[in-house]
């Protein structure tokens, strides 16, 4: 498992786990996950962002290598990155394992002064 410095560490994911605390990118982000690559304008739709706002994000979500763009004629449509979303999972579940870790040795040790 990598430490927290090493390449897919937590460290790495750092910017990730920012650019996902604000509702709305995480909502962008479902968004995209659930309906696929999308547009700004599709994006705003059913929102109360300002196309200007949902832009802002997807900067944010963009420069934290969650998304990316291509052209299509006159627009960009925005569409996820799952390697970078696999990271952050491993990077979940390396998480989840030391707090799995953590508890079954508190566990040990209180059964074991029980006795």
């Amino acid at each position: 498992m990598p430490g927290k410095h090493g390449a897919g560490g937590l460290s790495d994911a750092l910017p990730v786990f920012m650019a996902l605390g604000h509702a709305a990118r995480l909502e962008i982000v479902g968004r995209l996950s659930r309906e696929g690559p999308l547009s700004i304008s599709r994006l705003t739709d059913g929102t109360r962002l300002t196309r200007q706002a949902v832009s802002k994000h997807l900067r944010v979500l963009a420069r934290a290598g969650l998304i990316r763009d291509h052209r299509r004629g006159r627009e960009r449509i925005w569409r996820i990155r799952a390697r970078k979303l696999d990271e952050v999972r491993r990077c979940l579940d390396q998480i989840s394992a030391q707090w799995d870790d953590a508890i079954g040795r508190l566990q040990a040790l209180v059964e074991h002064k029980s006795d």
